[in-house]
């Protein structure tokens, strides 16, 4: 038994010997080895030998290389100022002598875009260029070229712009429907004006609402880290593909605290699509307050139903109003759809099409009622403050 135990002893430490000779000496022999697939791909050394004799680096199979050189010359920078922030009257001496010196430096701010199209529509957020009458646009490829804006949407925070130059990269669409959490995720922007940036994460959490952001909210949360500048940048998929643009970020900071929050893809392309076509986006309305039903106000209210939106006021005159709906009713459907709470019902209205007749189930009180209310045209409505910090 102990001369047994010494042969396979030495046996062990003739082979971990030449497995470290070969290692070290001639590495391509692993990555060729048949049995390759059951060693631990980390200690699989990176660089290879082809028959020609030169060295050619192998991306490690956890790295985002082919992603990041597919998506990152699709993202630009988006520089934007303001001339006319400047005072008019700066240079009246009464003005001056009243109000002091006035700085008059014009308001400026760099933000992060996508090019959508070889036509050269680029993807951005409304906040990075609302109010701004300068906007130029910076490529990878160290090409700049002035913007206009073709249409701006704030109630989801986007805006289209367009340049004219050739040979324009784009980026290839993917389906944030198809996201789950835990994906691997990455930002890519130009956080801070530092200069073009790509950072990974994980899909943190899906169709984060109620942040007091947009009017229309139905966020992708991931940990990328994300930072002011990284507004209107890309939220590709491992393989490149666009599947949101980074909008806002959580913090206390102002700094990336690994909450942030991107706009998915669904939403993008239906904005961008009739902002290109119309220059704006066409929304129904139908003029209510609303506010999401809580166990406890159906049991306040002793009513049937637990889950809805209660409408806690309605505009007079307006298209709820006429078609009969009151203050106290919850809605439980729209058009078919059914829904749960007040994002779900923000959308479904905004989805129909002005001037169409839109059946609605409300319960008031212990009765269940159907109403058709004609959809009218929803107002413009002006940017809200960003209670999470935008980016």
């Amino acid at each position: 038994m102990r001369k047994t135990w010494l042969i396979f002893s030495q046996t062990v430490t003739v082979l971990v010997a030449v497995l470290f000779v070969v290692t070290t000496f001639k590495p391509q022999w692993l990555a060729a080895a048949p049995w390759r697939a059951v060693l631990p791909q980390a200690s699989l050394a990176t660089a290879v030998v082809p028959p020609g004799g030169k060295h050619t680096l192998v991306a490690p199979p956890t790295s985002f290389r082919d992603a990041a050189q597919k998506a990152a010359p699709t993202v630009v920078s988006v520089v934007t100022s303001n001339a006319s922030a400047r005072n008019p009257r700066r240079n009246d001496p009464w003005f001056r002598y009243f109000f002091g010196e006035q700085e008059g430096q014009p308001q400026s701010g760099v933000g992060s875009g996508v090019i959508v199209s070889p036509e050269g529509y680029v993807l951005t957020n409304n906040h990075v260029v609302d109010h701004m009458d300068d906007i130029e646009v910076m490529l990878t490829d160290g090409r700049k070229v002035s913007a206009k804006v073709i249409g701006t949407d704030p109630d989801t925070d986007l805006a289209v712009l367009k340049v004219d130059l050739d040979r324009l990269p784009f980026v290839t669409f993917g389906n944030s429907d198809d996201l789950q959490i835990g994906d691997a995720v990455l930002a890519i922007g130009n956080p801070f004006g530092v200069g073009q940036t790509v950072t990974a994460g994980i899909v943190s959490a899906l169709g984060r609402n109620q942040l007091g952001i947009n009017t229309f909210e139905n966020f992708i949360q991931t940990d990328a880290a994300i930072n002011p500048g990284n507004s209107g940048g890309a939220l590709v998929d491992t393989l490149g593909n666009l599947v949101g643009i980074n909008s806002a970020i959580y913090s206390r900071s102002g700094g990336n605290m690994g909450i942030g929050f991107a706009i998915p893809v669904s939403t993008v392309r239906k904005v961008m699509d009739s902002l290109i076509a119309d220059g704006q986006v066409t929304r129904g309305w139908i003029g209510v307050e609303p506010r999401d039903l809580t166990p406890e106000m159906a049991e306040t209210f002793n009513l049937p139903v637990n889950q809805g939106v209660l409408i806690t006021g309605v505009l007079h005159n307006g298209p709820a109003a006429q078609s009969g709906m009151r203050p106290g009713d919850v809605v439980v459907q729209v058009g078919g759809s059914k829904v749960a709470n007040t994002s779900q019902l923000l959308n479904a209205v905004a989805a129909l099409k002005p001037g169409e007749v839109a059946p609605l189930r409300v319960q008031r009180g212990g009765d269940m009622l159907s109403l058709s209310v004609v959809v009218a045209k929803r107002p413009k409505t002006t940017p809200q403050m960003r209670t999470p910090e935008e980016p």
